[in-house]
């Protein structure tokens, strides 16, 4: 059985951002972690991010920042990357497509998670 784990951490990176003219930036910093008992690799994403208009981006690619890192069992895998919206709120949500040892694809769903500016969501 696959039993890969994902956590998420998002932080509003005001120093790119331009709120002026609609432009918000937000980082991602993403924890794969291998709870499974065999090595399994990441290959590709698909993510969808919606900003608080409803206008949707789909975002698709082989592995993340580049790299399509094999994960031994136990072993964890953390990368940053970001994404600018439109608005100062929205939300990501995608999967994330791994071959198991032996070579049989799998799909590790994301949960939705917010992106929003600092003290504008209580």
């Amino acid at each position: 059985m696959n039993q890969v784990e994902v956590s998420v951490a998002t932080h509003y990176v005001e120093a790119q951002s331009e709120p002026a003219e609609d432009r918000f930036v937000f980082a991602y910093t993403i924890t794969i972690t291998n709870n499974g008992s065999e090595s399994a690799q990441l290959m590709s994403r698909h993510w969808i991010i919606t900003d608080a208009s409803g206008e949707v981006e789909e975002v698709r690619g082989e592995g993340v920042v580049g790299k399509q890192p094999v994960l031994a069992a136990g072993e964890s895998f953390e990368y940053t990357s970001g994404a600018i919206l439109k608005t100062p709120v929205g939300a990501m949500q995608g999967e994330y497509t791994f071959v198991s040892a032996d070579q049989t694809p799998f799909n590790v769903p994301i949960a939705a998670f917010s992106l929003s500016m600092p003290n504008l969501v209580h």
